[in-house]
């Protein structure tokens, strides 16, 4: 039993391996190497189609043929190949499309190609605005085709459509892009030759060449028609293309077209015979080997480079025909420019006007980066950029009005600040240069420190010119209310020495100090004179030392520290005097004699 389940799986992998290496000598047939996802919206390889490619050692070229569908890509394709529609592709007489993905002929032409032997594959795509699916794969065949292939075949009937133009421009966009993806942006994307052919019954007018030229031509915009840039934008982007594209007419091969397969040449249109053999010399003439960042591509590396275009145009977002590029472009921008909202917001204004520049311009090289990244279209890309870089500058116009006006308001308060703090130094009660000095240092400092940002400059210059006409006034008033300050504690020592100590030298002292300060320095001396002598600055470094020292601010503490010196003078009068006797402390107040004791006569 075990024996027979062994010898049955033998034979079951006999079988499978004998099939599969007849599915692989049999080449003169089509392969798929390009098929749809089920959702018909995205495109995978085909396993079948890349080994039949995988094969070849010698340089590959490739004809791709793409146009709408039932527009006879197929019937061109086995013409081409004269092959019968047999032997060759499905051709299907029915409405629906009949290749599906993108199909390749098994047994490749032996060229050779300026002394290189080059085997020249043929390639049959899906037709486009076919019902049921998404512009987004029609876009995809398109731009595969595009960049596969050495001569892309436009098969177009009857006539040129602005459809078509914008169709093609598309897809080659689409291929340079996802091909600079894949080859890095700096690889230029190298163009396949461009061959309109154009099916028509008929062959009078213009020659195809005029009517590619005159439906390529810009349109002329005078009046700056929106809608004409547009066309000529799209116009523009073939510009790639435009000095490698010729332009072929070939006539319907038979009025029957739903028997054409059963039709042999003899029975077709003898020009259509003629034209289709100068067709297969035309497309002979113009074929090259496929190039990819300067050498030949053989079988294993052209199905690699296959492999990272269709990985970089699924994995990529990738707008449609039906949707403009700068559309898509719209909501790249509309991001990158939030983006650069968001950094900026983080910036904790007011700044220095550098600092608000260098956050800039690293802010728009970031989002530059993101855009160049995500966008779409290097032609269209142009104008988008353009409109990034102009909506920043006016995004960056908003920052920069709202530093200023930040800036302004903090440098105000902190001005406002400061010349409120002068107001005060001026009206000391016990005025003091050091202690003036000390607040003007602060403020100045304070204001240095804290305002920051383009008024800065503006309020340094009002700041300078507030504090020098602080500092004129209070060093004007600071002598004169010292000088009274003098007079008024002469007085306080006249008092004291006469009331309360009772001591006559300190009375009399105070009393000449006083005559001194109101008679001789008014009648002798000006008050310049005064305030410039050295015993008046003697007075001022004593004052100042008294008055205010890092330790103790003598204006601060002057009223608890008088109205303490009064309890104790108050005690001292009261309780003192009891203690100690009502003896006088100078013999002059004293009235006492030595025969105090003697009894009055009368």
């Amino acid at each position: 039993m075990a024996n027979l389940s062994r010898g049955l799986v033998f034979s079951l992998l006999l079988c499978f391996f004998a099939s599969g290496s007849l599915s692989i000598e049999d080449f003169h047939r089509a392969f798929p190497i390009v098929e749809p996802d089920p959702g018909h919206t995205k495109l995978r390889l085909s396993s079948e189609g890349l080994e039949v490619i995988r094969r070849i050692t010698t340089p590959i070229a490739a004809v791709a043929v793409i146009g709408p569908y039932r527009s006879g890509k197929s019937f061109l394709l086995n013409q081409l190949l004269s092959l019968s529609c047999y032997e060759g592709f499905g051709v299907g007489h029915m409405r629906d499309t009949k290749t599906k993905g993108i199909w390749v002929w098994g047994s490749p032409l032996e060229l050779d190609i300026d002394g290189t032997k080059t085997s020249v594959f043929y390639l049959d795509t899906e037709g486009f605005e076919s019902i049921g699916k998404s512009n987004v794969y029609d876009d995809r065949i398109f731009a595969l085709a595009t960049v596969m292939s050495s001569v892309l075949i436009y098969n177009l009937p009857e006539t040129i459509r602005e459809a078509d133009i914008s169709r093609l421009s598309f897809a080659v966009e689409l291929a340079e892009e996802f091909y600079g993806r894949v080859k890095g942006q700096d690889v230029a994307f190298e163009p396949a030759k461009l061959l309109w052919l154009i099916q028509r019954d008929f062959l009078q007018g213009k020659s195809v060449q005029e009517m590619v030229h005159e439906a390529l031509r810009r349109v002329p915009n005078d009046n700056g028609d929106k809608n004409i840039d547009q066309v000529n934008q799209i116009r523009d982007s073939l510009a790639v293309m435009g000095d490698n594209s010729t332009a072929f007419s070939l006539p319907q091969p038979h009025l029957m077209r739903t028997k054409l397969c059963d039709l042999k040449d003899e029975e077709l249109d003898r020009a259509y015979v003629r034209k289709r053999e100068q067709l297969k010399k035309l497309v002979a003439s113009v074929i090259h080997p496929k190039i990819v960042q300067g050498k030949f591509l053989n079988g294993k590396e052209f199905v690699a480079f296959l492999e990272q275009i269709l990985e970089a145009l699924n994995k990529g977002e990738i707008p449609s025909t039906g949707s403009l590029v700068e559309v898509f472009n719209k909501g790249i921008l509309e991001r990158c420019l939030k983006l650069y909202n968001e950094r900026m917001t983080k910036l904790r204004l007011p700044l220095s006007a550098q600092s608000l520049q260098d956050a800039h311009e690293n802010s728009k090289i970031e989002v530059m980066k993101v855009f160049d990244e995500q966008h779409f279209g290097r032609h269209h890309a142009k104008k988008s950029v353009m409109q990034l870089d102009e909506e920043i500058r006016e995004v960056y116009k908003n920052f920069i009005l709202s530093n200023e006006y930040l800036s302004s308001k903090l440098c105000e308060g902190l001005y406002t600040r400061c010349e409120d703090k002068m107001d005060q130094l001026q009206v000391l009660k016990l005025p003091s240069m050091a202690k003036f000095n000390a607040g003007f240092l602060q403020c100045n400092q304070s204001f240095d420190r804290e305002c920051v940002g383009p008024s800065k400059a503006n309020y340094e210059q009002r700041m300078m010119k507030m504090l020098g006409k602080s500092r004129s006034l209070f060093i004007k008033e600071y002598n004169q209310r010292l000088f009274n300050w003098l007079v008024i504690f002469s007085l306080v020592m006249v008092v004291i020495g006469r009331f309360i100590i009772k001591f006559i030298l300190i009375e009399m002292g105070a009393w000449i100090l006083f005559i001194f300060l109101e008679t001789y320095t008014r009648l002798f001396w000006s008050a310049e004179s005064l305030y410039y002598n050295p015993v008046w600055h003697f007075i001022v470094a004593t004052w100042e030392t008294l008055v205010y020292s890092p330790i103790i601010d003598l204006d601060r503490w002057a009223v608890p520290i008088c109205f303490m010196f009064a309890i104790f003078i108050l005690y001292w009068r009261c309780y003192g005097k009891r203690k100690h006797g009502s003896r006088g402390l100078l013999p002059l107040y004293n009235n006492s004699r030595g025969t105090s004791n003697r009894p009055r006569s009368d």
